[in-house]
């Protein structure tokens, strides 16, 4: 969060905030209110400012999303290394994490451009998963109705997942992504939804049948086998990821006994919305382990 606003220049922003005394970083919960707690130096999402600089046509519905090793784009692929080679000089690091929800459709272009990335690609039954979209879509829409700065700052941020600006994204079907959005407009959330769930994990599905690097890059993190097995998937993702255990460990164990799935809200949906959202997933489910 705390490379916001200067997301351009990395290296200063964090050379400045290291001569600055500050208090430690307060947790608070975040934005959409789901038991996460964040401070200042938490992950964000903060390079996709970067993307739509570079990317004129990211957001739009009506243009396929998919980034593959078949894309060139030398200014960006430039400016990317070495924004990221800043970060980790400024901060004495050797990995560099992107939270960054929008690359689940630039799988093959990030392993062309860092062979040897990893993914982790969590992944929710799609009842709750869906059930989890739409309380998060009507509580950005209601902050939005609240303060028009909350809209501004999605749209600045490159934040379109939810409230009264989202965006479909396509991953590769612009007839899907026109009728998911069609639902939204009348009001189908439930059935729109799961159609968005279905659409991108089917395209994920499609980037690692097509390309074998791809394949070995992606972790699928199933959120129920997080909650209810903690310690062996946290394990798993260790090594995925080609992270030592051992510095881990402390983290490891406070979150073993913290982790758990909600018991704050629960899917609401009529039968006929429960079967929509079955009928729409079902086969993309199965290959999630569903």
């Amino acid at each position: 969060y705390s490379d916001f606003p200067n997301v351009y220049t990395p290296y200063w922003r964090n050379w400045l905030a290291g001569r600055i005394r500050r208090g430690p970083a307060r947790a608070v919960e975040r934005a959409h209110r789901d038991r996460l707690m964040v401070t200042s130096e938490s992950p964000e999402a903060v390079e996709e400012v970067l993307w739509m600089q570079f990317f004129d046509h990211l957001h739009d519905p009506s243009v396929s999303q998919v980034l593959d090793a078949s894309i060139e784009n030398p200014g960006f692929e430039s400016f990317y290394r070495d924004h990221v080679r800043k970060l980790l000089l400024v901060r004495g690091r050797q990995r560099y994490l992107a939270k960054a929800n929008y690359n689940v459709t630039r799988l093959g272009y990030l392993l062309k451009l860092f062979p040897d990335a990893r993914f982790i690609v969590p992944v929710r039954n799609p009842v709750n998963h869906v059930a989890s979209l739409v309380k998060q879509d009507r509580l950005f829409t209601r902050l939005a109705g609240e303060d028009p700065r909350v809209a501004t700052q999605l749209r600045r941020s490159g934040h379109f997942e939810f409230g009264p600006g989202k965006r479909c994204i396509n991953a590769g079907d612009a007839a899907e992504a026109r009728r998911i959005e069609g639902l939204w407009s009348q009001g189908r959330a439930a059935e729109g939804w799961a159609r968005y769930w279905n659409a991108v994990y089917r395209g994920i599905r499609s980037a690692t049948e097509r390309d074998g690097k791809v394949r070995e890059a992606v972790a699928l993190l199933r959120y129920e086998d997080l909650c209810g097995k903690p310690g062996p998937v946290i394990d798993h993702l260790l090594a995925h990821a080609g992270l030592p255990a051992e510095p881990f460990e402390p983290i490891r164990r406070e979150f073993v006994a913290q982790l758990s799935e909600p018991d704050y809200y629960a899917p609401e949906f009529t039968p006929q919305e429960l079967d929509e959202i079955e009928n729409v997933t079902a086969e993309t489910a199965r290959w999630c382990g569903y």
